[in-house]
């Protein structure tokens, strides 16, 4: 826990001054919400415990890794006493329209929180100084930033710090600025005023759950990860199940689709923070071309992104299967031909599958040259 020392105070400011002066903290930091809660989540620890069970969390080891400490913030930090959760959207302006792009096969989908820098960084680095900023406010406490780095029911903890309410597709949605938005926590040892935790408002509509190409959403609020395209392009070390490889279309990295029909992103933030601006033209790149790159050239693009941490063999992976699935012409066949006999026996597989899908198109008439 990183502690800070006492600074000098008039006296210690009411329950509502704090909260609206870490609030005004947060936004001066490129945060666009933040809600505080305490660290009770037995409810969920449940609906966690059960998803385990059930094996939907696929190769996502570390989601059983740490036993209860994820559902237990006192038992990952032990003094914790609340947790501060914030909110930052990413969804950038400039990018192509995403419900465009899936009907144009030959163009690469990749999902949009990661057209721009890795959020990671700009998320931790802000939450670290708010850290700092409530030392000043409320008095020296012990603290730790998470962002996706540690053992942590994020969701969960937003919605009971009444950042949103976890939808039918399991992510977070806020009324007023949908769900295309990172979170992040700083777990406190301080007794800060609690916010009230979000409602649901997802009524009578479930437009989430036909709309998940895969079939993921089995249930209103239950999604088996092995099926979604996110997980089958980001988490998934080896083959995609081949059954599953038509549905992924030309997404090579994430999926919206859920968030994509969901009513409420109307009400959706556009990205204040430039890291999230469209890098190297991820918006809308053509599959052929994004084929084409060297571990070199992966790696000078990628990195700082968070597609990179998928590294360059599941890169390939991921574009073979949507270059299967592209429309059938001289530069695909040229593109998957010239990795026929990549070093990686997953890319050689993955390639061999298009190929195949590919010929058996073009031996039904369907070859445009």
């Amino acid at each position: 826990m990183h502690q800070h020392p006492t600074q000098a105070s008039t006296g210690p400011p009411t329950a509502r001054a704090l909260r609206a002066s870490i609030e005004r903290a947060a936004r001066a930091l490129g945060l666009d919400a933040i809600g505080i809660s305490a660290v009770d989540l037995g409810e969920d620890e449940q609906h966690l415990q059960c998803w385990l069970a059930r094996g939907w969390h696929g190769q996502m080891h570390y989601m059983s890794r740490h036993g209860r400490k994820r559902s237990r913030p006192a038992e990952l930090l032990p003094g914790t006493l609340r947790v501060i959760s914030a909110r930052m959207n990413y969804l950038t302006g400039s990018a192509r329209a995403a419900a465009q792009l899936l009907h144009e096969p030959d163009t690469a989908y990749i999902s949009r929180y990661a057209l721009g820098r890795d959020y990671h960084k700009v998320m931790r680095k802000a939450l670290r100084r708010l850290g700092e900023a409530v030392a000043a406010l409320a008095g020296p406490h012990g603290y730790r930033v998470f962002v996706d780095s540690a053992p942590v029911l994020e969701k969960a903890l937003a919605r009971n710090a009444g950042l949103g309410w976890i939808g039918k597709h399991t992510n977070l949605i806020a009324r007023e600025a949908g769900s295309w938005f990172f979170i992040g926590e700083i777990y406190t040892d301080l007794p800060l005023p609690l916010d009230s935790a979000a409602s649901a408002h997802c009524g009578s509509c479930s437009a989430c759950i036909p709309a998940c190409p895969t079939g993921a959403i089995v249930a209103p609020y239950q999604l088996d990860a092995r099926r979604c395209i996110s997980y089958l392009t980001i988490e998934l070390e080896g083959a995609i199940p081949e059954a599953l490889r038509p549905a992924l279309g030309n997404r090579i990295y994430g999926c919206d689709d859920c968030q994509l029909v969901c009513p409420w992103n109307k009400f959706a933030r556009a990205a204040s923070h430039p890291d999230f601006r469209v890098r190297h033209g991820l918006d809308a790149p053509r599959l052929t071309e994004l084929f084409g790159w060297s571990a070199e050239q992966f790696d000078q693009k990628m990195r700082g992104s968070a597609i990179y941490r998928i590294g360059y063999e599941r890169w390939l992976r991921n574009i073979a299967v949507a270059l299967g699935n592209a429309s059938t012409s001289a530069a695909v066949l040229s593109a998957l031909e010239a990795r026929r006999e990549h070093s990686s026996a997953l890319v050689r597989e993955h390639v061999q599958w298009a190929l195949a899908r590919q010929r058996a198109r073009s031996a039904a008439g369907s070859l445009d040259i």
